[in-house]
C-alpha cells in the first residue's frame, strides 16, 4: 500500500485513460506493456486494477495496446521449442446457442498431422458450454502444465492448455465478468497470447469491429500467419448459415477473404445443448447437417489459412475428405 502522500507508480497509466474528453489518450505499446507488467507482477492495488480495466473497457483497446499486454504476457511464460505446436487455437467464449463443434474441427487437423495447441477457460459466463467443461466427453484430458500439453501434442497432436495453467493472474481477470457485469480488454488480449508460438494462429471474435484489431495487433506482435473471424457465439467456429469475412495475416501483409454460406436458409436452433452428440457426431451415429457443414466449415478455413490449400474451393473439399476419412473410433 502506498502511502497517501505519495502517489503510486500504475496511477499514471490510469491517469491516462480517464482525464476526460480532452485530456485522456490510449496507451503506447510500450505503456502498455509496462502496465501489464506491473499487473502481472502483483504490483497494482485492487481497485487500481478495476478502475483500469473498466476505463480501458470503456473506450476499447487499440492494437498498440493488446500488442503491449500480449509482450508482457509472453515473457512470464515457459520458453517452447517454436516446432512443439503448428496452429495456435484459442478458445474462450463459450457456446451457448449451439455445441462446439469446431473441437471436432481441431481433432480433425490433428487426425492429419497438424499439432494443434487449443487454450481456453474454465466457464466464466452464465449458461455457456466451455471446451475445458466438456473435454471429458471425448475422452480427453486437459494439460496440466506446459510439459504436460508438450507431451500431448507429441503424442496425439492435440493439447488443450488452461488460461489457469499458464497465467493464473489473467485467468483471475477474466473471472471478474461477473463482478463488473462487463468483459474486459483480458477476453481479447487471451486470444492473441499464442503460448507455444506456433506459426499459424486462429482466433474467433462476437463483435465484427473487434476483427481489425486482433488483425493489426497479430502484425504488430510479428504473428507470422493469423486469421481472425466473427465466429458462431464469439469462438473460432464458422457458422455455415452465414457469409464469413475472414481478415489475415501472412508474413506482413494484410489481407481480407469472404466465405459464402453453406446452406439457404438458416436452421432453428437447437432447444437444449447435450454434448454427448458431440462425440456421437464424430462416430457417425447422428448426421446433424449443420453440425458437419460448421466442423467442415471451420476445418477449411484453418486449411486455407496453413497454405494447405490455395482456393477456398479445394480447402472445401480437403476439409470434406478428412471428415469422412477420418478414423470414427478414435475417440
Amino acid at each position: 500500500m502506498t502511502s497517501n502522500n505519495i502517489e503510486h507508480p500504475f496511477a499514471e497509466y490510469i491517469r491516462i485513460l480517464g482525464k476526460g474528453k480532452k485530456g485522456s489518450r490510449p496507451l503506447t505499446q510500450d505503456e502498455a506493456y509496462h502496465a501489464m507488467r506491473m499487473i502481472l507482477a502483483g504490483d497494482v492495488e485492487e481497485i487500481q486494477l478495476g478502475a483500469f480495466l473498466m476505463l480501458m473497457r470503456v473506450k476499447e483497446e487499440t492494437p498498440e495496446e493488446l500488442a503491449g499486454f500480449v509482450t508482457a504476457v509472453r515473457e512470464t511464460l515457459p520458453k517452447i521449442d517454436t516446432a512443439t505446436a503448428d496452429l495456435d487455437w484459442s478458445a474462450y467464449a463459450g457456446k451457448r446457442s449451439h455445441l462446439p463443434w469446431f473441437i471436432l474441427s481441431s481433432l480433425l487437423l490433428a487426425e492429419q498431422g497438424i499439432k494443434v495447441l487449443m487454450h481456453g477457460s474454465s466457464s466464466h459466463s452464465h449458461k455457456r458450454v466451455f471446451v475445458q467443461d466438456i473435454l471429458p466427453v471425448l475422452s480427453l484430458a486437459k494439460a496440466e502444465s506446459f510439459a504436460d500439453a508438450e507431451q500431448q501434442l507429441k503424442t496425439q497432436n492435440f493439447a488443450y492448455l488452461s488460461l489457469q495453467e499458464f497465467c493464473p493472474a489473467l485467468d483471475r481477470m477474466i473471472h471478474l465478468r461477473n463482478l463488473m457485469g462487463l468483459r474486459s480488454p483480458v477476453h481479447t488480449l487471451v486470444r492473441l497470447i499464442n503460448p507455444f508460438n506456433a506459426p499459424y494462429s486462429i482466433q474467433g471474435i462476437f463483435h465484427p469491429g473487434y476483427r481489425p484489431v486482433h488483425q493489426e495487433a497479430a502484425l504488430l506482435l510479428q504473428q507470422q500467419h493469423m486469421t481472425v473471424i466473427k465466429g458462431e457465439g464469439g469462438e473460432t467456429e464458422r457458422n455455415p448459415d452465414m457469409q464469413c469475412l475472414a481478415q489475415s495475416v501472412h508474413q506482413g501483409v494484410l489481407s481480407e477473404e469472404i466465405w459464402p454460406p453453406l446452406f439457404s436458409r438458416r436452421h432453428v436452433k437447437p432447444k437444449t445443448l447435450d454434448s454427448k452428440q458431440l462425440i456421437q457426431q464424430w462416430r457417425g451415429e447422428v448426421n446433424d447437417e449443420f453440425a458437419e457443414a460448421s466442423i467442415i466449415g471451420t476445418t477449411a478455413i484453418a486449411l486455407k489459412l496453413m497454405a494447405k490449400a490455395d482456393l477456398q474451393e479445394n480447402a472445401q473439399q480437403m476439409a470434406t475428405d478428412y471428415w469422412h476419412s477420418r478414423d470414427k473410433s478414435r475417440y
